[in-house]
């Protein structure tokens, strides 16, 4: 096996694995709250990636060269953003639903879905839209020392791993150690026990959704400076991609998430690069099925047990 092939597909799929991770969590965190599937959820991710051009454009304008000055002004107010998007979803698709059957608020997620994305091709325009490179340079790692050849990641691959394991660590330890996710987890196992606490379950259900859109918009962010091109349909697959994800490493898992995200996109990384590029979409809803018969509560998902 080329050292050097197999070098640059693990960066690659690294890379790619941690962007399905950054969206899966939206997946897995409304799941985890309400039970439900966020299907408008990878059109957030698509919003996000038009609010960077936007927003990259607006600074140009006012004259704003600083990088560090643009990058982050970028991220805050894209995040916010989308994240109020993110809110909108869940007062209009979810929250008038939540009280009936469950398949009321998966039709009405679907439409939120279409919506948006017409919204957008509206807008935007039908055609691919792209943003200027900002963030050059690269990593050279010896692979071969004999024909010198190099396993190559570029400053901002590494920043997406590098964030993606961060935002993931950060998100982990606020549902884990704070008020904020105490009151997170006691809604996701009582609703009902939780409003008699005192904790407002209407609006942690919203913060749900706000957090979610805000890791998404992080992925937007990442991806959108990183490939330089995307269109109004670009939140469809990935979008079905980082569902993928999140049921491969056990839906309503926040590192499981990750974990699945990491594994798809290496799965998909060494099938392109030793197998076939045309039929890695194939190959990664294939584990999907598989995992879906033979594993149906994914990596580190717990088995729901029935109450009887």
């Amino acid at each position: 096996m080329d050292i050097y092939i197999f070098g640059q597909q693990w960066v690659n799929g690294l890379v790619l694995g941690s962007t399905y991770g950054l969206i899966a969590v939206g997946y897995t965190m409304v799941y985890g709250i309400i039970g439900m599937i966020n299907f408008a959820h990878g059109e957030i991710y698509m919003i996000s990636a038009y609010l960077t051009a936007i927003f990259l454009a607006l600074f140009t304008a006012l004259g704003i060269h600083s990088l560090p000055v643009v990058l982050l002004g970028v991220l805050v107010l894209t995040v916010l953003f989308t994240a109020l998007y993110g809110w909108s979803v869940e007062r209009i698709a979810y929250r008038p639903l939540r009280h009936s059957n469950r398949l009321a608020p998966l039709i009405s997620a679907i439409g939120m879905s279409l919506i948006l994305q017409n919204y957008i091709r509206i807008s935007q325009g039908a055609r691919n839209q792209g943003v200027p490179p900002l963030l050059e340079g690269v990593f050279r790692i010896p692979a071969e020392s004999l024909d010198h050849r190099f396993i190559q990641i570029t400053y901002l691959q590494s920043l997406i791993v590098v964030v993606a394991f961060a935002s993931m660590a950060l998100l982990t330890w606020i549902i884990q150690r704070t008020a904020l996710g105490r009151a997170c987890r006691a809604t996701q196992q009582d609703r009902v026990m939780a409003n008699l606490l005192g904790i407002h379950t209407d609006r942690i259900i919203s913060l749900v959704f706000v957090m979610g859109a805000s890791m998404a918009a992080v992925a937007g962010i990442l991806v959108t400076l990183n490939y330089g091109s995307f269109d109004f349909y670009v939140g469809f697959l990935m979008g079905i991609k980082a569902f993928t994800a999140a049921v491969l490493g056990g839906i309503g898992s926040l590192p499981g998430a990750m974990l699945g995200g990491v594994v798809l996109g290496l799965a998909e990384s060494f099938f392109a690069g030793f197998v076939n590029s045309d039929y890695k979409d194939v190959f990664a809803f294939s584990l999907l099925i598989l995992f879906l018969i033979f594993r149906p509560s994914g990596f580190l998902g717990v088995p729901e047990v029935e109450k009887v």
